[in-house]
């Protein structure tokens, strides 16, 4: 069971990390996978907006019953930050407000039949580590121009960063920062639990955390 009181107090030093490292105006997106509802209505009591979900199945669950949780007003701003599955896009396109991981034109074609003009950020493979999702640096560039084609706006780039030490994932979110920038692309999400003082050093916008907020994730 998630505590509220540990989710306001994590937050808190979550935010104090992030001052420190000039990241004040850094949007945080509270990954809830794996935890129940009581998490996201902790983390909004907490004074979270934003809610990231890996997994459509959850999102649904959660997105079903927050209303019964919160006032009508006080609805998440859900990100979609799993890997995109075609057959699930339909399910949830009237739930997420943005799409984090668009990682190939099949996927950004299926939004935009089922959500046309849908905010979406391209996912960038910036590790090159099988499974983890994201298209290649080199193919940036093209993929952000099959989204706009398929009618949906491109609000920026998003990426994993390496794993083990928060330096080694320096370089790709380096790399990132200078796509975005060369594309004109204002969004910028990199940077987790362990990393998130390597990504906003490198000009991320926003960051997704989901341990620094909850815990450990249930099994």
């Amino acid at each position: 069971m998630t505590d509220a009181s540990e989710v306001a107090q994590r937050f808190g030093a979550l935010r104090e990390r992030l001052i420190r490292v000039g990241g004040d105006r850094v949007r945080v997106v509270a990954v809830t996978k794996g935890f129940g509802l009581e998490a996201v209505v902790a983390a909004m009591g907490a004074g979270l907006v934003d809610m990231g979900e890996n997994y459509a199945q959850e999102l649904l669950a959660k997105a079903g019953h927050v209303g019964e949780e919160l006032e009508a007003e006080l609805r998440p701003c859900w990100h979609f930050i799993g890997r995109l599955q075609r057959n699930k896009i339909r399910k949830i396109a009237h739930l997420v407000d943005l799409w984090q991981s668009v990682d190939r034109p099949e996927a950004a074609v299926e939004i935009a039949r089922w959500a046309p003009g849908a905010r979406v950020l391209v996912q960038v493979d910036i590790t090159d580590i099988g499974g983890r999702g994201g298209c290649p640096p080199e193919g940036t560039a093209q993929l952000v121009a099959g989204c706009r084609q398929a009618g949906l706006e491109v609000a920026g780039l998003m990426a994993v960063g390496e794993p083990g030490p928060p330096e080694r994932s320096r370089p790709g979110f380096r790399l990132l920062a200078a796509q975005a920038a060369d594309l004109g692309l204002p969004e910028l999400s990199m940077g987790m639990s362990a990393d998130i003082e390597v990504a906003v050093e490198e000009g991320a916008t926003m960051v997704r955390v989901g341990t620094a907020l909850f815990g450990p994730r249930p099994r």
